[in-house]
């Protein structure tokens, strides 16, 4: 099973979306095919073994814009400091929000197992979203976890965008909500203390130093 502690809502982009689709045809409303369609790309892409770790990365990041409302999830993640904080401090807080969920869970990938999503429905939350519910079954042991997108129709072109994800009745936007929230009264109550923290969780996407000076 999922363990019930503190993750990212990147684990939803991560972990979860490396989860195989249904053997059969799409079925349901719209929501439910993209959250299909999504799962098969995820699965086709990121769990191929002659991928290098940057190609993974690049491949992450595109499935992680083109399906989760991003930007929208982390100003909502940063709540009212996002208010506090200098249009400086916006613009790079949001590169290390995508930052920090690209280079936390794409490695995930590797540990896929063959775990499968299988929807189950869907229900309208409220005027303008759908949640669409899922299971994760593992493989073998028959242990499985309930999955709930929270959906939403795109303004930008695109059909839908993901804007939550509850693993077993917690809120991956929530959750990432209060650790932020945590992080900034350590480090003093300022963005500029949670931006310092970011760099440091995300320097992995650094590039590598020259073997040359």
């Amino acid at each position: 099973m999922i363990p019930r502690r503190p993750l990212l809502i990147a684990l939803a982009a991560g972990f979860l979306l490396a989860a195989a689709p249904p053997p059969a045809a799409a079925s349901g409303g719209g929501e439910q095919r993209f959250i299909e369609s999504m799962a098969e790309k995820a699965i086709s892409l990121l769990t191929d073994t002659e991928r290098s770790r940057t190609e993974r990365m690049a491949i992450f990041r595109d499935i992680l814009n083109e399906n989760f409302a991003v930007e929208a999830i982390g100003r909502w993640v940063l709540g009212r400091y996002w208010t506090r904080a200098t249009p400086e401090e916006k613009s790079e807080y949001l590169a290390l929000f995508e930052d920090l969920i690209v280079v936390t869970y794409v490695d995930r990938f590797a540990e896929y197992a063959g775990e499968q999503l299988e929807l189950v429905g869907s229900e309208a939350v409220g005027e303008a979203d759908v949640m669409v519910h899922s299971l994760l079954k593992r493989p073998g042991d028959g242990q499985q976890v309930r999955v709930d997108w929270r959906v939403r129709a795109a303004s930008d072109g695109a059909p839908y965008r993901i804007y939550d994800v509850i693993v077993e009745g917690v809120s991956m936007a929530q959750t990432q909500r209060s650790e932020f929230g945590s992080v900034i009264s350590r480090e003093g109550r300022s963005v500029a203390g949670l931006l310092a923290v970011l760099r440091e969780k995300t320097g992995d996407l650094a590039p590598a130093p020259s073997a040359n000076p």
